[in-house]
């Protein structure tokens, strides 16, 4: 337990924070595994535009590293554009 007033207000703004980062981990996670399923590609072509630019937001605010972000952006537009040469 903090025995200062300033400290006990860091705790409650780190699991604030916390939480909220987890979130936004978490979600660009879930849409991440939703490109690798098994949809539409039109569908796909929407949710690739969303999970850009939930990265994207993730990076401006520090929740992920910039160049992570750009890894994954990467690594789900590289598997995008294999899916769509496999369809033809």
């Amino acid at each position: 337990m903090p025995n200062h007033k300033s400290c006990d207000k860091r705790l409650r703004q780190e699991a604030k924070r916390s939480a909220r980062n987890h979130y936004v981990k978490m979600t660009i996670k879930t849409l991440e595994k939703k490109m690798r399923s098994d949809m539409p590609k039109e569908e796909k072509q929407k949710l690739l535009d969303e999970v850009y630019s939930k990265l994207d937001r993730a990076a401006k605010r520090r929740v992920i590293h910039p160049r992570t972000a750009a890894r994954r952006k990467s690594r789900i537009a590289t598997y995008f554009n294999k899916e769509l040469a496999e369809a033809k």
